[in-house]
């Protein structure tokens, strides 16, 4: 009852759609009983929401159990790069050191998540870390190095960019030999929690550096495509040849 009356079905239902899952099954409890078709589709939905927000939050939880059973109790770094396929702007590498609590709701795989959802974890990510560490090579150096030597440097780069010695660098893929506490992991970046963050960093920040290329370099569709080798992409290089953020070694089969 509000104010001595009885909430309209549709101030319950408006009520049970914005409430926080925090709250959703004390207004299930407490709805289930009415038998107003609208109170009851809201019900339901509500239902529908909780299984879901477990089953998310239950997957979140083990990327937690998964970052102590491989990194134990001390300062684990988890590292993840960015942009190792494209064909323009740099490699980024992301290193995080997330603590126990709390725990950031919504890591993923970067890539698993929109590009909204990505800035909002991001945000989140930056607000608990310990620690954050981020590593770029441009493309020059690519050419110069190759992929694997360049990937060493970043991920080399973005761990002492943490600020911190850790007890543990857990780093997605396959051994990287980067440091003498490595651990690695195919497919981390969606099974370990300070690997996630490490690749949303990463992806957050390479993403505005190639919306940032777009202005400077009008015509490649950097910002859409993010210096990956789309159609769009392609044709420019083909029509207007490349320009300075663009990795040579990459492109001779456009040209």
């Amino acid at each position: 009852m509000e104010g001595g009356r009885r909430p309209t079905a549709g101030e319950v239902a408006r009520q049970v759609r914005g409430a926080a899952f925090e709250d959703l099954d004390d207004l299930v409890e407490r709805y289930s009983e009415d038998d107003r078709k609208q109170v009851q589709q809201a019900v339901a939905s509500a239902r529908r929401r909780l299984e879901r927000e477990r089953a998310e939050r239950e997957r979140v939880i083990a990327m937690y159990e998964l970052q102590r059973e491989l990194g134990g109790e001390g300062l684990v770094v988890g590292v993840d790069e960015v942009g190792r396929g494209s064909i323009a702007g740099p490699l980024t590498v992301g290193a995080v050191v997330l603590p126990s609590e709390p725990v950031v709701w919504g890591l993923n795989d970067s890539k698993q998540l929109t590009p909204t959802r990505r800035e909002e974890v991001a945000a989140r990510i930056a607000e608990v870390a310990v620690a954050i560490g981020i590593a770029h090579v441009p493309p020059e150096s690519i050419d110069a190095l190759g992929m694997r030597v360049a990937l060493r440097v970043a991920m080399s780069q973005a761990i002492e960019d943490t600020g911190v010695e850790p007890d543990c660098v857990l780093i997605d893929g396959n051994p990287v030999h980067v440091h003498p506490k490595e651990k690695t992991l195919v497919k981390g970046d969606a099974r370990v929690a300070c690997i996630a963050a490490a690749s949303i960093v990463a992806k957050v920040t390479r993403d505005a550096i190639m919306v940032g290329l777009d202005s400077e370099y009008p015509g490649y569709h950097l910002a859409e495509c993010k210096g990956y080798g789309s159609r769009a992409h392609i044709e420019a290089i083909r029509e207007l040849g490349l320009t300075p953020v663009h990795r040579v070694t990459f492109c001779g089969n456009f040209l």
